[in-house]
């Protein structure tokens, strides 16, 4: 039975600026390549979850553009259904990412049309929320919509998933309430709980305060040390894969694109879907690129038999 999955999220096209390293204040440094690429969090993660066999829908906002039409593309050639991608009368959302030869990244964003999501947007969704297992969203979109969107799924049993990032303070306590899982890296969850998380035993932490402040279950990617789990009856750091990162941009999104793909509404395999999620991950961090990165079902699935 395929997971039915609503991302409600951003679209954003991505250059991609190769930098040996990032610039000091006052630094001209030159830069070995530029290109462009489709991302944003939440196109990342619906097509994460569409390339792991998730039935996908998104609920999102493009500009009357060339690169609003060009997201458009890349969410309908993975199969997700964009009935609820409507235009703005603004931009498409864009993001500037510096890509150092480490691997590692930082990331600029323009918010653009991705801003322009509303009330009645998410009103006109509701039967694609309702007839959905899980919703997903980050904040790249407006938060008040977010908290819409989960009212509107836990009403209808639908499994709620948060993304925090890009992650800031004081989120409101009436959108953690309905939060079923909740998904940030080590560096969003000390922005969340104002614990820096650095071993198993802080993650332990932070993830407490985590469901103390309304998360019923929390996933906290740890980079290249694995995913740490906490429900309210068992809690485990699973390792990651060892490989040589190229590119971490989206490294998270796929990870949870793939994990929602594969998870049972009543998290009874959490574990096992953990582990499917950071083989995707592991193989989208090899490659150049957002979009173009994300492994479909068929190859997460040989890469773990070789295992």
């Amino acid at each position: 039975m395929l997971n039915k999955v609503t991302v409600l999220g951003s679209l954003n096209v991505d250059t991609i600026l190769q930098i040996p390293r990032l610039p000091q204040p006052g630094e001209t440094l030159a830069m070995s390549d530029k290109r462009n690429a489709g991302g944003g969090k939440g196109a990342n993660q619906a097509i994460s979850a569409a390339r792991s066999g998730a039935k996908t829908s998104f609920i999102g906002k493009i500009g009357d553009d060339e690169n609003g039409r060009m997201m458009l593309s890349f969410l309908k050639d993975a199969g997700i259904n964009t009935d609820q991608v409507t235009i703005s009368g603004k931009g498409t959302g864009q993001a500037f990412i510096l890509l150092q030869d480490s691997g590692e990244n930082s990331i600029i964003i323009f918010g653009g049309a991705n801003q322009e999501i509303k009330e009645k947007d998410i009103e006109n969704a509701r039967e694609t929320i309702q007839k959905s297992d899980f919703i997903v969203t980050q904040f790249e979109t407006p938060s008040d919509q977010a908290k819409n969107a989960f009212k509107i799924a836990k009403a209808a049993n639908v499994v709620t998933v948060l993304n925090p990032a890009p992650a800031h303070k004081n989120v409101d306590p009436e959108l953690l309430k309905n939060v079923d899982l909740i998904t940030p890296n080590e560096t969003e969850a000390e922005i969340l709980t104002e614990i820096k998380v650095v071993d198993e035993l802080t993650a332990h932490e932070a993830a407490t305060r985590l469901q103390e402040l309304g998360a019923k279950n929390v996933i906290i990617t740890l980079g290249g040390h694995g995913a740490y789990y906490k429900t309210p009856t068992n809690e485990k750091l699973v390792k990651a894969f060892k490989v040589n990162a190229v590119d971490t941009t989206a490294a998270g999104d796929t990870f949870l694109g793939a994990l929602v793909s594969r998870l049972n509404k009543d998290f009874s395999n959490l574990e096992e879907s953990i582990i499917y999620a950071s083989k995707a991950s592991s193989l989208a961090v090899q490659k150049v690129g957002a979009i173009p990165s994300i492994p479909t079902e068929k190859q997460v699935l040989a890469a773990l038999n070789e295992e």
